[in-house]
Formats: C-alpha cells, sequence, structure tokens
C-alpha cells in the first residue's frame, strides 16, 4: 500500500477483513494493526469493491459506537453488508436489536436485557460451577484425546442459554446446526432463509406450548407478553433466535480459542493454575476477551450526517465498519497489545463492543468463562494439545472466530 503524503496520493484503502498471519491466528490480521501507525479512521475495501470507513482505534471506536449520528440501519444504501448474502436478505431483515436505532432500539432492548442483569447471573455461578464440573468428570473418565468443543466449550453454554429460555437441550444438534449456518459469513441468501425458517418455526412451536402451559424461564415471559398483545408471535419468535444463537456461540468459542491460545503461553497458564482468587480469574478472563476479540468482523454502521473525526470527515451516507480486534489491540489503550499479561488492566475493551449495542448477555458470557478457566486447567493440570498448532482449523469464516475442533489429551 502507498503511504499518504503531503504532496502524493492518498493510501490505497486497506482490503478488509484481510487474512490473518498463518504463523499468528491469534493475532488481528497485520494490515488493520499497520492503521495504528497512520490513521485510527481511513478507508478500506471490502467484498463487493465498496470502500467503508475503517475505525480501527480504540478512542475513535469509542466515538463512533456511542455517536447517535451513525445508524444501525441495515437496509439503507451504503451500508457496509459483510457478505454478499447478507446484503441480499437485508431488505427481508425484521427489526431487530441489531439493525435498530433511537427509541426502538432502546424498546427492542429493554425486552432483552431483564433476563440477563448482572445479579442474576451471579446466581447462576453455582449451577454454572456443577455444569463445568459434570462436564469435566465425564472428559476425565473417558477416551483420550478428545475434542474440548463436543467435551466442553460447546454443552456448557448451549445447556445454560437452554435453561435460561426453556429450550429442551436434547434438541442442542438442530438448534447448534442451524445456528452455525446462521453466524457464517459466507452463507448464501437461501441457506440464511433455511436456517432462520427452521429456527424460528421450532421456536414459535415452544412459544405457543408456553401460552397454554408456562413455566418458570423467559420463553414463559414472552409467551405471556404475547398473550397480553404486548408482542406479536413473530418478535418475540425473533427475540428467542436471537438469544438462542448469541447465548451459545460466543461463549463457545472463546472457550475454545481461550484454551488453545493459553496452552501455548506456559508462563500465562502458569500464573492462572497458581492464582485462582476470584478476582485474579475475572481479570485473566477480560484481558483474554481483549486478546481474542472472537466477534472479529466487526460492527457495521452506517452516517446519518456529516462526522469529524481524528481528521477525516464522514459524510453522510457513508458506510462505518468498526474492526473490535484492531482497537483492542492498540498499543495507545493497550501497551505491548501482542503481549498476553492476564495481570493486565484490560476491561476497557471492546470484546462486547461499545455504546448502546453493547452485547446484552456479556455477564452470562463473563460469568461462564471465569468458572470455566478457574477451573479447567486446575483439574486437569497436564492438559495439552494432542495436535500440533499447525493441525487446528480456525474459523475465519464465520462472524465468531473461534477453532472448529480442538484436540486435547493429558
Amino acid at each position: 500500500m502507498t503511504e499518504t503524503t503531503q504532496a502524493g496520493p492518498a493510501a490505497q484503502p486497506t482490503e478488509y477483513p484481510g487474512d490473518r498471519a498463518a504463523g499468528c491466528p491469534f493475532a488481528p490480521p497485520a494490515e488493520l494493526l499497520a492503521l495504528h501507525e497512520r490513521k485510527p479512521v481511513s478507508r478500506g475495501r471490502i467484498w463487493d469493491g465498496s470502500t467503508p470507513w475503517l475505525v480501527t482505534g480504540h478512542a475513535a471506536q469509542r466515538a463512533i459506537l456511542s455517536d447517535p449520528r451513525v445508524s444501525s440501519d441495515d437496509k439503507r444504501p451504503g451500508f457496509p453488508h459483510p457478505s454478499r448474502a447478507q446484503a441480499e436478505s437485508a431488505p427481508h431483515h425484521p427489526l431487530t436489536v441489531f439493525n435498530a436505532d433511537g427509541a426502538e432500539h432502546t424498546r427492542i432492548r429493554r425486552t432483552l436485557t431483564s433476563p440477563f442483569t448482572r445479579k442474576r447471573m451471579e446466581q447462576l455461578r453455582p449451577e454454572i460451577q456443577r455444569i463445568t464440573d459434570d462436564l469435566v468428570d465425564r472428559m476425565l473418565t473417558g477416551p483420550r484425546p478428545v475434542d474440548l468443543v463436543t467435551a466442553l466449550s460447546l454443552p456448557l453454554p448451549s445447556l445454560m442459554i437452554c435453561a435460561l429460555l426453556g429450550v429442551p437441550y436434547e434438541d442442542h444438534d438442530f438448534f447448534q446446526e442451524h445456528a452455525s449456518v446462521a453466524t457464517r459469513r459466507f452463507k448464501t441468501a437461501e441457506d440464511d432463509r433455511r436456517a432462520s425458517e427452521a429456527l424460528g418455526g421450532y421456536l414459535a412451536g415452544l412459544l405457543r406450548a408456553r401460552m397454554a402451559n408456562p413455566r418458570d424461564d423467559v420463553l414463559s415471559d414472552f409467551a405471556a407478553r404475547v398473550g397480553k398483545g404486548e408482542l406479536g408471535i413473530d418478535d418475540a419468535t425473533l427475540l428467542c433466535m436471537i438469544l438462542l444463537i448469541a447465548g451459545h456461540e460466543t461463549s463457545s468459542n472463546m472457550i475454545t480459542l481461550g484454551t488453545a491460545l493459553l496452552l501455548e503461553q506456559p508462563d500465562q497458564l502458569a500464573r492462572l493454575r497458581e492464582n485462582d482468587h476470584p478476582a485474579f480469574v475475572a481479570n485473566a478472563v477480560e484481558e483474554l476477551l481483549r486478546y481474542l476479540t472472537v466477534p472479529h468482523l466487526g460492527q457495521r454502521r452506517i452516517a446519518d450526517e456529516d462526522i469529524e473525526i481524528e481528521g477525516e470527515t464522514i459524510r453522510a451516507g457513508d458506510g462505518i465498519v468498526v474492526p473490535l480486534p484492531a482497537g483492542n489491540w492498540d498499543p495507545g489503550a493497550f501497551p505491548e497489545p501482542q503481549r498476553l499479561d492476564l495481570a493486565r488492566k484490560a476491561n476497557h475493551h471492546h470484546a462486547f463492543g461499545w455504546g448502546v449495542h453493547q452485547c446484552v448477555g456479556q455477564q452470562l458470557a463473563r460469568v461462564e468463562l471465569q468458572v470455566v478457566f478457574g477451573t479447567l486447567f486446575r483439574r486437569v493440570p497436564g492438559l495439552r494439545l494432542a495436535v500440533g498448532r499447525a493441525e487446528l482449523d480456525f474459523k475465519g469464516d464465520s462472524l465468531a472466530y473461534g477453532v472448529h475442533e480442538l484436540p486435547v489429551t493429558w
């Protein structure tokens, strides 16, 4: 790429999202990190040849993601969709917490946040601990090597979100398969439609069953609102779908990816094994979240008005992409960002986004990760990869970065 000079041409747009270096699969693409030395706000080029703004600096990300002059409306011309399938299906997208603005967003988000308060998630900690211990017990008494994804990473968050929502866990193969399609970047519009219809039909059936026979779960809460006319059945179904998918996909990938990272950082892993104080484990989780940033394709916006930021003018109608991993590796916010330091105070990271669209389920994710990383290496001190790191298949094609399988032994 050519550098911008006072007399020369503007720098060429950075190809986005770019590829991670083969030897550094845990680090963001080098092209994104290079922007920290040049411009925290610059042009990028995405799959369709368009050139939305890339906001890579940590401070600039906070400014944009909290600016009321930017919109999440993915139906607007110029919105920087992550793939052709997303662009083709956008005109048919219903209004959700992801693409609503202003009062509509506040209304939808309020419906989603009530089941996920910090207090309620803390009350779930003993149950999360029990499930984690049960899964580790089974792993220890089973054959070796074992795939950590199927043994622990996927079952734990799936069991928890099923318990909260009231979705039968015995149906996990069905909803995990369709959730995987829904979060795949290179799916087709038809794939997206089929997965949404399958999950939607399944959840609508559960909602109708709860209208007749309510229980103590989120599905019953939504079903009661449908019965009172506060929500339509389609709206309630969509809310349940969002919670079901988000409630297990990101945490599962974070458990797997965090374990893979720690297994090749023996000094940091030793600190975690030797210090099981809850405050240290919680701090370590924040650093892992910063370092890995599972929602690696960033957040997408479009400008409602002209915005002056970092010496650039984002014009009304311009697309904006906020690569969260780049912000979390900004040396201005996190000195030596390439160094994993479990004692680093990293809770100002953007792994859950920033502003009004921050992840609804972040408190549940935090408790799950604290329990898992505080338990797994203590109970399985000899845990190690059963294959070479080069053999791991990383999920570059998913909205949530991770590893497809993690064979481990001890």
